[in-house]
């Protein structure tokens, strides 16, 4: 079918070029504030679900003549079980050594041979697989896809071997690199129950205590059509895209067991808890660090603004204050960590040698309670609005990044609507709805204040104070 011509840039990248004009009316001698952010086109998709429970979007893009496949999993680290931490992170890994019909390694390298790119990660709450390729290989990339949901190997030597390189790769993300335990300490101290408390990679003793046995409950458990969301961005027809869905997935049995949602519930924080622990760091560190809520809560939004006023690169007021005007920290930053479950907001500073952890604590709270007692500026809140506008078209300028944005809303938010509805939510917040959300969560009783304290010690372990 022959289709009209177009302009050949994709509507994101004019919607781009509007923006910029607008944002640029500042340099102008426009007054702040007065340009509103040019709103990005909604993105146009369909979905429909399995008789086995498989959702699945499908968004046209005709820009260019490639697909991009991405397969969400709802299932992270906060679905494991104590005692073994890492297999959300480790099963990704897994999902590469091969099928029925797949030899192991060769899903990458035949994505490859046909010009196309893949790779999966994993998150607190979700683990995601994509491709991209030339679009007449969207049958193959769907039948791979399908196979090794369907029928993926699971041998003993594969996970022994597996499981190595996934205790390589925390050794050399996190072990072996200075601070790189930071986030897990936070962490540590401030979930009692939720399991936020462990990291995604897992830990060592986790990781070695693991059985072929937990595996393949692990795949049976949440590797099962009803916990997946396709998502297909491209240069297909819809009609075509679903039948190849429905030949490829739709044979797949629906599991029998449901997937548990049993997640513990983090009790609300009643007190300001202070801990001080030594760290084989050369340089103290300190982290003030509040519960807020989940992403897609009222609250969210504004706690988004809250974060980039504070927190968001080296404009920001907490790297001004400690960095540039007290000289009291060599590096600071933080921001409010929104994803499924209630999670939070912290500001971290590595301490200047002449000053003291004390007065980098002392900043740190002082810059929280600032936004609690006086509202930002209509300039500063328009820059943030303009700084989430900008990102918020970038990041859906590809088929891939149109897919997550989909993929996310229609995972973690439960409402695709969202994918588009958020643009206008941001552009509609009030310098009191960010003074009204850091009133909410930065009180003294939601507080954890840590202070790591450089220590002779060799080791990675931690030490009172």
């Amino acid at each position: 079918m022959s289709r009209p011509p177009r302009d050949r840039r994709a509507p994101v990248q004019i919607a781009v070029i509007g923006l910029l004009a607008c944002l640029g009316a500042a340099s102008w001698g426009l007054a702040p504030g007065t340009e509103a952010a040019v709103r990005p086109p909604k993105l146009q998709y369909t979905t429909f679900t399995l008789p086995n429970g498989l959702t699945a979007i499908l968004s046209e893009d005709h820009s260019t003549p490639i697909v991009h496949v991405q397969i969400t999993y709802h299932v992270g680290s906060k679905n494991e079980r104590p005692g073994r931490t890492g297999f959300a992170h480790l099963f990704e890994h897994m999902m590469f050594k091969g099928s029925k019909n797949v030899q192991p390694e060769a899903h990458t390298s035949i994505i490859a041979s046909v010009g196309g790119q893949s790779n999966a990660y994993t998150t607190d709450d979700e683990t995601v697989f994509w491709e991209t390729a030339p679009a007449h290989f969207l049958p193959l990339l769907l039948w791979m896809e399908a196979d090794r949901m369907a029928t993926l190997r699971i041998d003993q030597a594969t996970f022994v071997n597996e499981r190595e390189v996934v205790k390589e790769e925390r050794r050399m993300r996190v072990d072996n690199q200075p601070y790189g335990r930071l986030n897990e300490i936070i962490y540590e101290q401030a979930f009692t129950v939720h399991p936020y408390k462990h990291p995604t990679i897992g830990s060592m003793q986790d990781l070695e205590a693991g059985s072929i046995a937990d595996v393949r409950d692990f795949y049976e458990t949440y590797y099962v059509p009803a916990n997946a969301t396709l998502v297909l961005v491209g240069d297909f027809e819809s009609a075509q895209a679903r039948a190849l869905i429905e030949q490829y997935f739709g044979r797949i049995l629906r599991s029998e067991r449901a997937v548990p949602r049993d997640i513990p519930k983090e009790p609300p924080q009643t007190k300001e808890r202070r801990v001080r622990l030594e760290t084989p760091w050369p340089l103290p560190a300190v982290v003030v660090a509040h519960h807020i809520t989940y992403d897609g809560h009222p609250d969210a939004y504004p706690l988004h603004i809250a974060s980039k006023v504070l927190s968001d690169g080296q404009s920001s007021r907490i790297y001004q204050e400690l960095v540039y005007r007290k000289q009291m920290a060599v590096a600071a930053f933080g921001g409010a960590n929104l994803i499924e479950d209630p999670n939070l907001f912290f500001a971290v500073a590595i301490v200047q040698p002449g000053h003291t952890p004390e007065e980098a604590i002392e900043a740190l709270i002082r810059e929280l309670d600032r936004l609690k007692a006086e509202p930002i500026s209509e300039r500063d809140l328009q820059r943030t609005k303009n700084q989430f506008a900008r990102d918020y078209i970038l990041n859906r300028e590809s088929i891939q990044q149109k897919a997550a944005q989909l993929s996310h809303a229609a995972v973690i938010h439960r409402d695709i609507a969202t994918a588009d509805g958020e643009f206008d939510i941001f552009q509609s917040i009030t310098a009191a709805d960010v003074q009204r959300v850091a009133r909410t969560y930065f009180t003294a009783e939601n507080r954890l204040v840590l202070t790591l304290l450089p220590s002779a010690r060799a080791s990675g372990d931690l030490a009172p104070r």
